[in-house]
Order: structure tokens, then C-alpha cells, then sequence
């Protein structure tokens, strides 16, 4: 009911005009029943790529709308899946010649109020069980040159007159298709014309309508190797960009004209600028937040794929020698290693075939199966207090079955050390988050330790002691222990003679982005210690993550291919192998059972259904 009352409703009224008032009774008495349709199976977020089509038609007065292909069938729209009987559809508004208006909104009838089946010319039905809110009815939408009076056209920002003539009260036309090729000079003057003109009319519309946001929910997933290869092989929602120098193609990532108001091509997601940055003038192959939302992930994919596999190798030696009753010291002391061990080894995607969710619910339990993530984080943490303690572990060395701990014998020298890397070049490589997280586990152990003793001569006992010393200290310790401990296996694995020279370079930047990402997230501590002084220092980091994501973007896809299981793993449309994101997710919903069929309830929502104000409780 909010999105027909206060969407479409409010859709209707602040777009629309005086002739379009007819509406607005029917809504309040349900006569009809809307829903707001902007999103298409192919594009959501980037408005202005939107690939539903509006041609007037002079003869008869009338828009034909109508969608090219399934890419751009309306989907996951709210109502849409058995209820609604009219929507507020966004197309490209084309005149006679051909000219391209950018996006508008019209009324369209999709059912007929009394039957509830759908009109002629329009094939609409329900995508199906989703993650979560059920409850709530979206549904799709194609339309096949479906024709609507020229008046159903919400012209408060633009209109057409009877003869075919496109007015509008902005001062900036859209640029027109049949202008043809920008020259590359004016390309970013065009730019930023097109996403002024466009934007300004859509932006208006948002604004009457109360929407701060119109796009697809975020991409969510449970396991790095499960998910990411359905991110990186996902080709943008709304990833249209500018003619541009260079076009970036992947494997898997499918490439469609859109050839709305000067804008051709798709990108694959990790390669697209951000949606809603206007005037850009750059190189649109460079740096793009898709990129560093999603490339960090993958290294780390890769980071503690390593750890996993070797620290198995190490506990199974280990396992090995508890059976062959050794007694050597490096096998008593490499029982300290399983509270560590066991804590790292936990580890268009809301529709359910896709299978997101099961992914994560299987991947939940392994959170908890030996314990509380902050237990086994204590212990990690009561293990490394013990090492500065009088009479602790190893005395006066520290020593570890897999030297995990070496690092700790120049423990008072490491934390006079500081931040000395002076240029973007020097901090693209693993050596400098490793020697970053070696001052800060210092820097943690030293803090903790002290609160620790801080709270034990305040009079708390052991127990509340070192409780009261988690927060901010020992769990910070323990997990920055464990971060270091994945990113110098990584750095040594990628730096190791053995490694195949062509595959050394990308190696190296991923165990450089992992460690340089992982250590971003304790700035405030480096800052707080006094390892990194000035702005430089986090702005170095900062710059040297992106340029490393920049640089690992041409190898994504692959990268992905080489740990992503195999499809009938997967068994996700979305995370095929084929990159076919778009149609095989239609052919799936299309599959399910009783996609297009009304629902059974129908007659008590047409034509028996109740007077507003006439039901009265029973009880």
C-alpha cells in the first residue's frame, strides 16, 4: 500500500499535470493499483541508460512503448508481480526523425482491473521467492509496442505536442542521437551537458516524488570464492559510459548498444566509473570505486586461501608428531598455534534462485564451531601477554614452532620504528604493510600489557583484569596478530624463487593490496602510536591501494576463474561461468512455477473485493 500510495501515487501527481488529476480518485478508491517502474533486468542505479523505449506516433496520437530485449524488461518491481494494474514506466522518449529526449515517465495500464490478466501487448509475472521480504510483490515487466494516449505522458518536465514537437521548461536540450559522433575535444563538454540536462529533468522528478534514491539493492554474499565470481563476471547495473578512448572488454561481460543520448557500450562492473559522476573528463579505463569495493576482496580471497592451505600442512606436521609421541620443543610448543588456527579458518543477488543466501546460511555455522569468535580471540591474545610476562613462553627469546612470533625479539627496536616511505612507487609492495603490522602488534602488545597491569593494581583479579582489557586493546591485538600472520605467508609465498616469473607481478599485487587494505583499517591506531606523522603517510596508503586496484583490474576475471568452482557447484544463474548474468537469470525465473499466472486470491482483489471502510471485525 506505501508504494501505491505514496509512490505512485505521489509519482502521478507531482510529474504529472491537470489532465492527469483523473488518476488520483481511482488510486484513493483502488479502482486501480500502481507500482513505480524505473529498474530494468540490465540497468537500475544509472538512470539515464535505461532502455525502455517511448516513440510518438503523430498519426494517432499516441507513444508505442515498447522493450528491445529482455535486458530491458522492468524487474524487481515492488507490485508489479500479481497486483498491480497500471505503472509509472521511465522510457526513452524518442519524436518523429528519431530524436532522443532522454528518460520520462508515463502511465501504463499492464492488467485489466476486473481480471487481473495481463493487456495486450504486455507480459508481466512474479521473479519469485528472494532472500528476505517476501511479503513484499515484485515483479517484471516486457512490453511489445504497447500503445498509450499521448495525454499518459507525466509531462511536468517535458512534453510532446500533438504534431510530434518535444517542449520542455529547461534551457539545456539533451543531445540528440542523430547528431552522431562528439568530437574527441568536445566529448567532455558533451559530457557534462548530456549529465547536466538529463540529470537536472530526472533529478527534478526524484525530487517532487521524494526519492533520494532510485537503484538496485547492493550485491551481497556470504564466502569470498563463492561470491566473487559472481561479482567479477556481473556486468554493471547501469554501467553505460561515454564514448571513451580505450574500451575495456572482458571475458564474460556482455556488450550492448545503448545508443540513448549520445551513450554506447557497457563495461564489466570492476571496470566502470562511478554511476552519477558528471563532467568527467579522464580516462575512463582508470580508477573506479566498483574497483576498490570489489578488487581488496580478492586479494584477500587469494591471501587466505594460502594461509588456509598452509597452515593445514603445518597443523597436519603437527598432528603427525602428536602421533609419533614427539617430544621435541618445537612440538610442545606448537600446540599454542590451534586458538589462532581455528579462528581463521572461519570464514542481482536477492532473488533466491540465484542462491546467495544459501551460500551464506551454509557458510554461517562454520563461525561458531569451535567456540565464540571473542573466546578464541582471548586466547590468542593471553598468548602473546604471556611472552612479555616474567618467566614466559621461550623467556628471553621468543620462539615459535613456525616463527610466527620471531619478529617479537626486536620487539623495543620495532617500535621506535616509523612510516619512511616517501613515494606512491615505494609503497606498492607487500614489504610495507608487513612492516607496518610488525610495529603495530608491537605497539598492541606494549598497550595491552600495560593496561593489564593497569587494572591488576587497581585491585580487579585476573579474570575481571583481563576482561576489562578487551575493548580497544586485546582483541585489537589479537586480530592485527592474526592479520600479520596471513600477510607474511602471502608476502614470502609471492616472493619465493619457485614462483613462475608471469605470474609473479600479479601475485605480488595482490599480497601488496591485501596487506595494504587489511592495515587501512587501523589508520587511526598508526596515527594514535605515532607510526604514521602528517597527512602524507594515509594518503600514500590510501593512493597506493587504489593504483594497485587499477593495475589488478585487467586480470580480475581470470584471477576469478582460476579459484571459482565449477558452475554445478555454484548452481547460480548469476554466477555462471558463460558471464550470460542477464539472460541467464531471465531464463531461470521464466522457468519457475507459475511466473506468469495470476494468483489464486485474484477474484477478491478485482471484482469481489471489499468496499474501503465496509469490513468490520468478527470478534
Amino acid at each position: 500500500m506505501m508504494l501505491h500510495f505514496q509512490v505512485f501515487l505521489s509519482a502521478i501527481y507531482s510529474s504529472g499535470s491537470e489532465r492527469h488529476l483523473k488518476y488520483i480518485p481511482k488510486i484513493f478508491n483502488m479502482e486501480i493499483f500502481g507500482c513505480f517502474a524505473l529498474t530494468e533486468v540490465s540497468h537500475g542505479s544509472n538512470s539515464k541508460a535505461i532502455r525502455t523505449t517511448a516513440h510518438y506516433d503523430p498519426t494517432t496520437e499516441e507513444f508505442i512503448i515498447h522493450s528491445p530485449d529482455f535486458e530491458a524488461a522492468k524487474f524487481l518491481i515492488g507490485n508489479m508481480g500479481k497486483t498491480a494494474t497500471h505503472a509509472v514506466v521511465f522510457a526513452q522518449l524518442y519524436t518523429p526523425g528519431g530524436q532522443c529526449h532522454g528518460l520520462h515517465p508515463f502511465v501504463v495500464q499492464i492488467r485489466d482491473p476486473k481480471t487481473l490478466l495481463p493487456v495486450p501487448g504486455v507480459m508481466v509475472g512474479d521473479v519469485g521467492r528472494k532472500l528476505g521480504q517476501n511479503g513484499l510483490d515484485n515483479g517484471f515487466t516486457m512490453f511489445h509496442k504497447v500503445r498509450i494516449p499521448r495525454q499518459d505522458l507525466l509531462n511536468r518536465t517535458g512534453d510532446v505536442t500533438p504534431e510530434g514537437t518535444y517542449v520542455t521548461p529547461f534551457k539545456v536540450p539533451c543531445l540528440q542521437v542523430s547528431q552522431g559522433p562528439v568530437p574527441a575535444r568536445k566529448r567532455s563538454a558533451t559530457g557534462a551537458r548530456l549529465a547536466g540536462a538529463d540529470c537536472s529533468r530526472f533529478g527534478f522528478q526524484c525530487h517532487q516524488q521524494g526519492r533520494g534514491h532510485l537503484g538496485q539493492p547492493h550485491l551481497q554474499g556470504p564466502g569470498l570464492t563463492t561470491c566473487w565470481p559472481t561479482a567479477a563476471r556481473r556486468p554493471p547495473l547501469a554501467c553505460t559510459t561515454p564514448t571513451s578512448p580505450t574500451r575495456l572488454v572482458r571475458e564474460a561481460a556482455p556488450l550492448r548498444a545503448a545508443p540513448h543520448c549520445g551513450f554506447k557500450g557497457e563495461r564489466l562492473l570492476v571496470s566502470h566509473p562511478q554511476i552519477g559522476v558528471t563532467g568527467f573528463s579522464g580516462d575512463w579505463g582508470s580508477l573506479s570505486p566498483q574497483q576498490w569495493r570489489l578488487l581488496p576482496y580478492l586479494a584477500a580471497a587469494y591471501a587466505l586461501d594460502h594461509f588456509a592451505k598452509s597452515l593445514f600442512l603445518d597443523l597436519m606436521g603437527l598432528q603427525q608428531g602428536l602421533l609419533k609421541n614427539d617430544r621435541s620443543a618445537r612440538q610442545v610448543r606448537g600446540g599454542s598455534l590451534f586458538p589462532a588456527a581455528l579462528l581463521l579458518f572461519q570464514p542481482r543477488g536477492f532473488v533466491a534462485v540465484n542462491r546467495l543466501g544459501d551460500l551464506r546460511d551454509n557458510n554461517d555455522p562454520n563461525c561458531t564451531y569451535e567456540g565464540d569468535n571473542n573466546v578464541l580471540l582471548q586466547q590468542t591474545s593471553n598468548y602473546l601477554l604471556g611472552l612479555l610476562a616474567p618467566g614466559g613462553p621461550g623467556g628471553a627469546h621468543f620462539q615459535s614452532p613456525l616463527k610466527s612470533v620471531a619478529f617479537l625479539e626486536a620487539y623495543p627496536a620495532l617500535l621506535g620504528q616509523r612510516f619512511q616511505v616517501a613515494s606512491l612507487e615505494d609503497c606498492l609492495d607487500s614489504s610495507v604493510p608487513l612492516a607496518a603490522y610488525e610495529w603495530l602488534v608491537c605497539y598492541l602488545l606494549r598497550e595491552s600489557y600495560q593496561k593489564l597491569n593497569q587494572e591488576k593494581r587497581s585491585g580487579s583479579d585476573d579474570f575481571t583484569a583481563r576482561n576489562n582489557c578487551q575493548v580497544y586493546y586485546c582483541r585489537s591485538l589479537a586480530l592485527a596478530f592474526l592479520e600479520l600472520t596471513v600477510v607474511r605467508r602471502f608476502h614470502e609465498h609471492t616472493h619465493q624463487p619457485s614462483v613462475p616469473p608471469p605470474l609473479r607481478a600479479v601475485l605480488q599485487r595482490l599480497s601488496a593490496l591485501y596487506g595494504l587494505w587489511s592495515l587501512s583499517q587501523h589508520t587511526a591506531l598508526l596515527y594514535q602510536g605515532g607510526y604514521f606523522t602528517g597527512e602524507q603517510a594515509g594518503k600514500i596508503v590510501e593512493s597506493a591501494i587504489l593504483a594497485l586496484c587499477s593495475q589488478l583490474k585487467d586480470d580480475a576475471v581470470a584471477l576469478v576463474d582460476v579459484i571459482a568452482p565449477p558452475d554445478f557447484v555454484m548452481d547460480s544463474p548469476i554466477g555462471k561461468a558463460d558471464g550470460e548474468l542477464y539472460k541467464n537469470i531471465w531464463t531461470t525465473i521464466l522457468q519457475e512455477s507459475k511466473v506468469l499466472e495470476r494468483a489464486s486470491w485474484w477474484p477478491e482483489f478485482s471484482v469481489n473485493k471489499p468496499v474501503i471502510g465496509g469490513l468490520r471485525s468478527k470478534l
